[in-house]
């Protein structure tokens, strides 16, 4: 089973519907009236990554280096961590399947963590941020992505806020630029997906249990049941019937499957 290729994008499905989130954020600076509106920038990466390059350029001292100073406020997302939930285990042999005959198996519960920084050169700025954010998540916010497209699967994904982190890089004299973060910590619940098959075409048409008097198998049968859909032609999303039959057997024969015939026993 190993070895056949599917990517159904599930985890990057996932990093995309969670920084869309934040992506629409903005703050307004004020002195009686709007002064300024500032949409707040949002990126994939660390906030270390972020801290060096403020720190990098304003301690640049060669006069040919061309650096562009990075625009504060602004924010920046990762992935931190993925971790399986057993807490939301669902039985691995039941199957979801689409109307044009596609299947697949339920899906594998993980949890993705991720962190979010917001960065920023002055208080009020942050803070504006951080509670345009806070108020959605009691503690969690549910997104929806469409995760199998191909059979109509769409999934909604919990959004848990776990904590909020707030830190003060300001060191040394007063050339430096300040930086203030606050780092939120989430959890989203997400699911992992396996191959989806193509079925249709493939539907089981006849159903036939043969019944003994003994627990003998190889003795001789006494009584089959068999049971087809009306009409036979129909299809597992069609609206149909059952033709069920019973056979009595006094004969002493018994069915061979490889040959497909009555046979002695």
């Amino acid at each position: 089973m190993l070895g056949n290729y599917f990517y159904n994008e599930v985890f990057r499905k996932t990093v995309i519907a969670f920084g869309t989130l934040f992506n629409n954020i903005e703050i307004r600076r004020k002195n009686g009236s709007v002064v300024e509106a500032m949409k707040i920038p949002l990126s994939y990466g660390s906030q270390q990554k972020w801290l060096a390059r403020i720190r990098q350029i304003g301690t640049s001292q060669d006069p040919t280096r061309k650096s562009t100073a990075i625009t504060l406020p602004r924010m920046a997302f990762e992935m931190t961590s993925i971790s399986y939930d057993a807490s939301r285990k669902v039985s691995p042999t039941q199957q979801i399947r689409s109307q044009d005959g596609k299947n697949t198996y339920m899906p594998v519960p993980y949890n993705i963590g991720f962190s979010l920084a917001i960065l920023s050169k002055n208080q009020d700025d942050a803070l504006q941020i951080v509670e345009q954010i806070l108020p959605y998540f009691q503690p969690f916010f549910s997104i929806t992505v469409n995760v199998l497209p191909e059979i109509g699967e769409k999934k909604d994904f919990p959004v848990v806020l776990n904590d909020l982190d707030y830190k003060d890089e300001y060191e040394g004299d007063f050339e430096e630029r300040r930086t203030l973060i606050y780092t939120l910590s989430f959890t989203v619940k997400t699911y992992v997906y396996g191959p989806v098959v193509d079925l249709s075409g493939k539907e089981i048409k006849k159903a036939i249990v043969d019944t003994y008097t003994t627990v003998d198998t190889t003795a001789a049968r006494e009584l089959r049941y068999t049971v087809e859909p009306d009409p036979i032609t129909a299809k597992w999303t069609d609206d149909f019937g059952f033709d069920d039959s019973f056979t009595e057997y006094t004969d002493g024969k018994q069915w061979n499957p490889v040959t497909g015939q009555d046979e002695p026993v």
